[in-house]
C-alpha cells in the first residue's frame, strides 16, 4: 500500500473518480462529502494525505484545514475553482501544501499526491538530520551546540546564517537544495526577500573554505536549481 488518502468533496462523482485513480496507483482511499464528515474521517482513519475541496456543506474547506492544522502537519492538497484565488491564497497561508484547480486531470492529481508525499518524507528525513548536534564530512567538522566550524583543522569565522547554511547542506552531502529550501529551513518561515541573498552567502562560504569560485569543488552550483555540498576527502 502506498499510503492512506482522505478525499473530501461534496460532488460524489469527483470523489469516485479520484478514488478510482488513486486506488489504481496503490493508495487506500477514504471518502468524505461534508466538512464535519471530513473531520470525523480524519480522526478515525489518520490518513497520510488529505485531498480537500474548498466549497463544502456544513463547514468549508478552510475551516476543515484549520482544524486539521491544530492537531497535525499531515500534507493537504486543496481543490479550488479558478474564481477562488483569494481562498486559495488563504489556504496556503493556513497550511495547505499544494492546490489543484478544477477542472483537473485525475492523473495530474495522482502525480501531485505522490510528489507531496515524497517531499514530506524527504523533509522529515532532513529534519532528523538537522536535529543532530554535530556533523563531520571529510575535512569539515561542525559543532552546532558550540557553534564551531572547522575545515582541515582550522576554525572558520562564520556568521550565524552562514553556519546554519553550511550545517544544513553538510548534513545531506550530495543533496541538491533550492535557494528557497535553504532560506525557509534556516529561518523557519517564508523566504521572501532573502532568497536572493543565498548567492552572496555561498560566495563568502567558498572563500572561507578555500573553494575556487570559478571551479568550486565543495559548494557546487546546480544550474537552474540551487546548490549541493560535496566534501573532498582531503583539504583543498
Amino acid at each position: 500500500m502506498e499510503g492512506k488518502i482522505l478525499v473530501v468533496d461534496d460532488e460524489r462523482k469527483i470523489v469516485q473518480l479520484v478514488k478510482t485513480y488513486l486506488e489504481a496507483s496503490g493508495f487506500l482511499v477514504f471518502p468524505a462529502y461534508t466538512g464535519p464528515e471530513a473531520i470525523q474521517a480524519f480522526r478515525h482513519h489518520e490518513p497520510d494525505l488529505v485531498v480537500l475541496d474548498l466549497m463544502l456543506p456544513g463547514m468549508d474547506g478552510l475551516q476543515v484545514l484549520g482544524q486539521i492544522r491544530r492537531v497535525s502537519s499531515v500534507p493537504v492538497i486543496l481543490l479550488t475553482a479558478r474564481s477562488e484565488e483569494s481562498d486559495k491564497i488563504s489556504g496556503l497561508e493556513v497550511g495547505a501544501d499544494d492546490y489543484v484547480v478544477k477542472p483537473f486531470s485525475p492523473k495530474e492529481l495522482t502525480a501531485r499526491v505522490r510528489a507531496v508525499l515524497r517531499r514530506t518524507k524527504t523533509e522529515l528525513g532532513l529534519q532528523h538530520d538537522l536535529n543532530r548536534t554535530s556533523v563531520q564530512v571529510g575535512e569539515l567538522k561542525l559543532d552546532r551546540s558550540l557553534r564551531i566550524a572547522r575545515w582541515a583543522g582550522h576554525e572558520l569565522e562564520l556568521t550565524t546564517f552562514q553556519f546554519e547554511l553550511l550545517y544544513m547542506m553538510a548534513s545531506s552531502p550530495g543533496r541538491v537544495f533550492t535557494r528557497l529550501q535553504l532560506v525557509e529551513n534556516i529561518q523557519g518561515g517564508s523566504g521572501d526577500g532573502y532568497e536572493r541573498t543565498i548567492d552572496a552567502h555561498m560566495k563568502n562560504l567558498r572563500k572561507a573554505l578555500g573553494d575556487d569560485a570559478r571551479n568550486p569543488q565543495i559548494l557546487i552550483t546546480v544550474r537552474g536549481v540551487g546548490y549541493k555540498f560535496n566534501a573532498p576527502s582531503s583539504s583543498p
